[in-house]
């Protein structure tokens, strides 16, 4: 296989858009479907940290390392831990770290600026993915086309992966509840939160705060509850929401529970995860990247990353002129750096939302200090 003439990207996330960037950066023309109408169709998220050896070196792969150090927030890199009753445990300034913060709508916008005009198909959900001949036919808008290679960038609920693997994403028995504060009009969020993020944990349940651009903070409220729940939270009343939460959270701290009672209600996210190790037998002209390959919990601080770096290796299979075998080395590839990050998001889940709490997110803290 020559470098592939016609491809086409589901999916117009981090992950998806800097393939597309990177692929032309190779001279490669790509098509990139998105669901979105516009950039700024729906909230793209909060704060990403994005690593040396992933997130960080596809960006410099790709030229965009300029753009995303003026844009980054080395100055947010902080952690606190408090306990139930609002005790600080825990408090670093995190200012020598090299993981600086950067808002997840404001990278999505430098990696589509970065795109020749036209490259992102707005407003195109795919409905369906399919072998045509020696070509992939992608339905979308009411239109058909065919492409010599489809990746699947578009997310847990993946279109293209049934393409390539029968597993899907189970439900990890946790939900958080997303916050939404501005930091002047909520002081004392403000001041909980500090320079970066802040865990409170206990009782398998946890508040998280994380300081994001623009003076905005974002917050999480985690908790064990069956798939069910989680489901009709999805669809119920801000207030009924918050009613239940806050009953979760009965005993903790004042300074605690304003998280939930001043948070705007921005949405519920039950945690699915693929089965750790995830992979399949590869296909000629379809593969997967992302959150499509090995989506996780959040609690490994890796998913961006993992898309990101996804994508600078996809691109230098396609471009390299290698064929599939390229490719199929890439999702070996790929599946091994994901196994690990997997069982370390499961560990990470397993620690936050435990019996232990505060304790044993402190000794893991403590842990990480000695080792730095």
């Amino acid at each position: 296989m020559q470098s592939p003439s016609r491809i086409a990207i589901v999916g117009g996330g981090p992950g998806g858009l800097m393939l597309a960037r990177l692929l032309q950066c190779r001279g490669i023309a790509a098509t990139v479907f998105e669901r979105d109408a516009h950039a700024g169709d729906r909230l793209q998220g909060g704060s990403l940290d994005l690593h040396p050896d992933t997130g960080q070196r596809a960006m410099r792969l790709a030229g965009l390392e300029s753009a995303f150090l003026a844009a980054a927030r080395p100055e947010d890199q902080g952690d606190r831990l408090y306990d139930p009753n609002g005790t600080l445990l825990f408090d670093r300034d995190g200012v020598d770290d090299d993981r600086p913060e950067i808002d997840r709508a404001v990278l999505r916008q430098i990696l589509l600026e970065s795109l020749v005009p036209g490259t992102v198909r707005w407003g195109s959900g795919v409905a369906a993915v399919a072998p045509e001949g020696d070509a992939v036919r992608v339905v979308a808008d009411g239109r058909a086309d065919t492409f010599d290679v489809v990746v699947g960038a578009d997310g847990a609920w993946s279109r293209v992966r049934p393409l390539l693997s029968v597993a899907q994403p189970v439900y990890e028995g946790a939900v958080m509840v997303e916050l939404g504060f501005d930091a002047a009009r909520h002081p004392s969020v403000d001041a909980l939160v500090g320079r970066g993020k802040m865990f409170a944990a206990g009782d398998n349940r946890v508040l998280i705060a994380q300081r994001n651009g623009g003076g905005h903070i974002r917050g999480y409220a985690g908790l064990r509850r069956p798939e069910a729940i989680a489901r009709a939270w999805a669809a119920a009343p801000a207030d009924t929401i918050r009613t239940d939460v806050l009953a979760a959270f009965a005993g903790w701290a004042p300074s605690l529970r304003t998280l939930v009672e001043e948070g705007e209600l921005l949405g519920v996210r039950p945690l699915h995860a693929l089965p750790i190790g995830h992979a399949w037998p590869s296909r000629r002209g379809v593969t997967l990247l992302g959150d499509a390959a090995h989506v996780m919990s959040p609690f490994s601080g890796e998913g961006v990353n993992l898309a990101l770096i996804d994508a600078a290796d996809l691109a230098a299979a396609l471009g390299g002129g290698g064929g599939w075998a390229a490719v199929e080395a890439y999702e070996a590839s790929m599946a091994t750096r994901a196994a690990v990050a997997a069982e370390g998001a499961a560990r990470g889940l397993a620690t936050v939302l435990s019996d232990e709490g505060s304790a044993a997110i402190l000794a893991l803290y403590r842990q990480r200090g000695a080792a730095a």
